[in-house]
């Protein structure tokens, strides 16, 4: 599959030529290719790279064209093209517009006997890290097909960061950016992996590649099969017991010395999700092998926050199983114990993700001992209908969290919205007559059903009627994610979504925190 990497300036080796193996792409935000052009290298740097094959005056028709509005133009037959990105954004959308550019990128044919790709990125610092990944989800690394693609499979992309701020990226920084390219394209491949090839135990071994290749010592503990089950994390092991392939745990802790906080990053690991006895549809089960996204990306980010020089105490809990069916499966109506010591009555076997991520959050909790816990998951259908297919789904006891989620949210790329958290109002709807809680409401319910999938997950470790911090409760953030795991803007394959959101959120704790960590605001959707 096609290599990608970053680098700061235009490259002017790799020109544009006629039948050249090189295809330029110039592409950028209206102010910012607005504010290049009236930079110093310009005329030096971009006109060089064009060549004569672009006449000056083809090149400044086509910007004056886009000076009030966004489209894309060829410069030169299919081998050069201007592509200019809508400023025109609601509060709601990311000011770098993350959207509109892997609209834009993923639009590009490479032409026949093209080897690079060169991608003059115009930007500024600030929106540096979310233009980089939209870019970088645009280039898949999965692929089975028997025909290969001569053009994609020996494809070189490179993206050519010109930041119109007067601004440069240390090499920290770009190495920091390099790295997450990286974890936001491996995400997406986990994810589009099949469940033939990717089982839990695959997964694991997926996981254990990504922590070594780290560089630096992790501790690792690793529970599967039926010592899940001695052990009392009837959760993960009720949905997994009935696979081929057994149920794992595993947790993967950063310490670093001087560390004065601990967060615990939970992520659903379901590799396929049949929805047991109470089994999907013909038109429902297809494309489940993307159940495990929540794992996925908090793998990545927590390799990508690793490597940043993590100074916080920092675990990645990976709740994996496969919810299948067969004679040892867990049945509607079975009453199981949850590691928190809570019991549930299973009412709905494809209401799955919340008892595997019940376990994990508690675990976070009683054994880490962790401050800040979060979990993301693909957890409910519902989701795309309260938040949609550009925006995850967030609930949290904490509204410093809330806040400073979306300002993540806005600052990666990958979006969110807040869902109401009143236990006080919803929670019941998973009252039982024979067991602490149900896992699902199958009738008329009073809370939204995100949210109180959500509710589930965090009453096996919070108190959920008292505030953070209150009697030592953590804080708790839950993302829901279902609907934004693939994206139609990068042709319905999987987007990676969730890793640069998790590393925005904590990036204060990096190197790279100026670079990556959301400006804190009185408000969350201030411009």
């Amino acid at each position: 599959m096609a290599t990608f990497k970053l680098r700061q300036g235009v490259d002017c080796e790799k020109k544009l030529e006629p039948a050249g193996e090189t295809q330029v792409l110039l592409v950028g935000r209206q102010s910012s290719i607005k504010a290049a052009q009236n930079g110093t290298d310009w005329t030096k740097s971009v006109t060089e790279k064009l060549g004569p094959l672009v006449d000056g005056q083809v090149l400044k028709r086509a910007l004056s064209k886009f000076e009030k509005s966004s489209g894309s133009m060829p410069l030169y037959m299919d081998l050069a093209k201007l592509s200019v990105v809508s400023e025109d954004l609601s509060r709601y959308n990311s000011p770098a517009n993350g959207y509109g550019f892997s609209r834009e990128v993923s639009c590009v044919k490479v032409a026949k006997g093209v080897k690079f790709l060169s991608i003059v990125l115009f930007t500024d610092y600030a929106s540096a890290m979310a233009s980089c990944v939209a870019i970088a989800r645009c280039f898949p690394l999965f692929s089975l097909k028997s025909k290969k693609d001569n053009n994609n499979e020996s494809l070189n992309v490179q993206v050519e960061l010109v930041l119109v701020d007067g601004k440069t990226l240390s090499e920290t920084e770009m190495n920091f950016l390099d790295t997450l390219c990286a974890a936001v394209r491996n995400c997406a491949r986990l994810v589009e992996i099949p469940p033939n090839i990717l089982h839990t135990e695959a997964l694991l071994d997926e996981a254990l590649s990504q922590i070594d290749a780290i560089g630096v010592p992790i501790e690792k503990t690793i529970i599967k099969g039926q010592e899940l089950d001695e052990r009392g994390f009837g959760g993960i092991y009720s949905v997994g017991k009935a696979s081929k392939h057994p149920p794992i745990f595993a947790c993967f802790s950063h310490q670093p010395q001087g560390a004065t906080e601990t967060i615990a990053l939970v992520g659903k690991g379901i590799v396929y999700d049949t929805g047991g006895l109470t089994m999907k549809s013909r038109t429902t089960m297809p494309g489940m092998k993307v159940d495990m996204g929540g794992a996925a990306a908090m793998l990545m980010a927590f390799c990508s926050l690793v490597k940043a020089n993590f100074k916080q105490n920092l675990h990645c809990l990976l709740c994996i199983a496969e919810n299948s069916v067969s004679a040892e499966a867990t049945r509607p109506d079975d009453v199981i114990k949850m590691l928190s010591g809570k019991t549930v009555e299973v009412n709905n076997t494809d209401a799955e993700g919340r008892l595997v991520l019940a376990d994990g959050v508690f675990y976070a909790k009683d054994t880490l001992k962790a401050g800040t816990i979060i979990d993301m998951a693909t957890l409910t259908g519902a989701q795309a209908y309260a938040t949609g297919n550009y925006h995850a789904a967030i609930l949290t006891n904490s509204e410093e969290l809330e806040l400073a989620c979306v300002r993540a949210g806005r600052k990666s790329g990958d979006l969110v919205h807040p869902l109401p958290y009143a236990p006080e109002l919803h929670f019941g709807d998973l009252s039982s007559k024979a067991a602490d809680m149900k896992n699902a409401n199958l009738g008329a319910q009073v809370g939204p059903p995100s949210a109180l999938a959500g509710l589930f997950v965090g009453s096996h470790f919070l108190d959920l009627n008292k505030p953070q911090g209150v009697d030592g409760e953590p804080r708790w953030l839950h993302i829901d994610m279902a609907a934004n795991v693939n994206s139609k803007m990068v042709g319905d394959r999987s987007s990676g979504f969730g890793t640069t959101l998790v590393c925005a959120l904590l990036a204060r704790h990096t190197d790279v925190g100026e670079l990556a960590a959301a400006a804190a605001s009185t408000s969350p959707t201030e411009r």
